[in-house]
């Protein structure tokens, strides 16, 4: 129903609030999209224009006995041609399941969100990681970020959701992509966010065409060489149909 993330890292250990996540071994990120429009399951959460709550646990139940090790939870949809949602709007979507979540599982929760206010309210809800498509880039959000002590995932992202897929263009992807990562890295650094507790992600289908994910799932040793650890969602994009000519029920 939601998209899985495999994640890959190079640390053994990622500190998260009170948790630990054991990276000995790839771990493995359930998405709960808490939207009306993402690509894959908007909207299979709702009822009207209401979250419902209570399927939403079932989803997320069924992630964890799956073997989810990471629950990510978010409220605004950054499918190619969406539109921006208000802060108010996200928080509304978001804290609800973070709270939800936090008390009926014991289970690490990530939040994908941009959003200075989402990020340090969702941090007080109970969140353990902050993934941001935008790389900390919108107003307050690294600082709101590095306030938490909470780690971040930082993605690649050519434009914004509603422009990236119009016509993106590199000269060398994999090269600007690591570019722009270690740029935010150093950002964060700056910030105060240790160095262990950065992770990255080159964004396959964001702001991308299917020879650019090629290009950057053929040099993922390129990203391990810098030494931070990695975040890769790629189940139920555009590239996986277009490899596997599948629909996107049958992308996972």
């Amino acid at each position: 129903m939601a998209a899985g993330l495999f994640t890959f890292m190079n640390a053994m250990t990622l500190i998260c609030g009170n948790k630990t996540l054991d990276l000995s071994r790839p771990a493995v990120m359930g998405i709960v999209n808490i939207t009306p429009d993402s690509f894959s399951d908007g909207g299979t959460l709702y009822v009207g224009e209401k979250v419902d709550l209570d399927k939403t646990l079932q989803t997320v139940e069924s992630m964890l006995v799956d073997g989810a090790d990471i629950i990510d939870i978010g409220g605004e949809s950054t499918r190619p041609g969406a539109s921006p949602v208000t802060t108010q709007q996200e928080l509304d979507r978001v804290l609800p399941v973070v709270q939800a979540v936090r008390t009926r599982f014991d289970a690490l929760i990530s939040v994908d969100t941009s959003t200075a206010q989402v990020i340090a309210e969702a941090s007080e809800a109970g969140a353990h990681i902050i993934n941001d498509v935008r790389a900390l880039r919108r107003e307050g959000a690294l600082e709101a970020a590095a306030a938490t002590g909470l780690p971040v995932c930082l993605m690649h992202m050519q434009n914004q959701p509603d422009s990236m897929q119009s016509n993106p263009v590199y000269t060398d992807v994999v090269t600007e992509v690591l570019d722009f990562l270690q740029q935010r890295k150093q950002a964060c650094l700056e910030a105060g966010i240790a160095s262990e507790q950065i992770l990255l992600d080159p964004g396959f289908g964001f702001g991308k065409t299917l020879e650019h994910n090629i290009a950057l799932a053929s040099s993922l040793e390129r990203f391990v060489d810098t030494g931070q650890s990695l975040l890769l969602g790629v189940s139920r994009k555009t590239m996986i149909g277009q490899l596997i000519d599948s629909d996107v029920d049958n992308r996972l």
